[in-house]
């Protein structure tokens, strides 16, 4: 199955370190944050991407000139200022008339890829995304005029389901999205919801974006903690 990956945005809320390299080339324990989401899904069985680049997209393709990996790798420009669903639109001629996968090149998780995609069969819907819960960034308390009268520590468990990423499309939901500048996660994902054609797998266990320079430091702190990448 192919495995679409986007990343070309600028990243520009981690601009300290993509004002020189793109987003998904951040290192994560020495490595690029690209490369980890790759050998997710490698280790899954899904070995065949398809790399829509953008901002510097030219770093990307350096990279794996100079790596040899058992996978098929396609590195496909798909413009500078091209908007999140413009760039999957760009891909529809290698995607053909099969299901494939998505994901963005900023975001790592442990979901269960062949599940996923067993729930989406299953479905029957267009689209079936990861819905996750994020970690909580602040403790909650409540005041009652000065006396502090309840407190909680952080818990992803009081934050509501988000988009974790992950997707399973098929080739039809391509004709929702209309041009370069169409945001994936805006208007086609909206017609499907009125057209009731987006169904949500829920996955309680690990995901981490990385969108700013705490994030990227929290990840690097939470992955070497718990040895996650020991199997990389």
């Amino acid at each position: 199955m192919k495995v679409v990956i986007l990343a070309g945005g600028l990243g520009t809320r981690i601009s300290e370190y993509t004002k020189t390299i793109p987003k998904p080339m951040i290192r994560v324990c020495k490595k690029p944050l690209l490369y980890y989401i790759m050998k997710h899904y490698a280790n899954h069985g899904f070995k065949d991407f398809y790399i829509a680049l953008g901002y510097k997209g030219n770093i990307i393709k350096e990279y794996f000139k100079n790596k040899k990996f058992s996978w098929n790798i396609n590195l496909i420009d798909t413009g500078q200022k091209t908007m999140t669903g413009g760039r999957l639109k760009r891909l529809k001629k290698y995607l053909g008339n099969e299901t494939f996968m998505m994901t963005y090149g900023d975001g790592l998780s442990n979901v269960d890829l062949k599940k996923l995609f067993r729930f989406h069969k299953k479905s029957k819907k267009l689209v079936t995304l990861t819905a996750v819960r994020p970690p909580a960034r602040f403790g909650a308390i409540k005041v009652i005029g000065k006396n502090v009268k309840y407190f909680k520590e952080k818990s992803k468990l009081d934050e509501g389901w988000i988009n974790g990423g992950f997707f399973v499309m098929e080739p039809k939901f391509l004709k929702y999205i209309k041009n370069d500048q169409s945001f994936l996660e805006r208007e086609p994902m909206e017609i499907l919801t009125k057209k009731k054609q987006l169904i949500a797998y829920k996955h309680e266990q690990f995901w981490h974006c990385m969108d700013t320079v705490r994030d990227m430091e929290n990840l690097n702190n939470l992955l070497k903690k718990n040895n996650y990448f020991e199997q990389y």
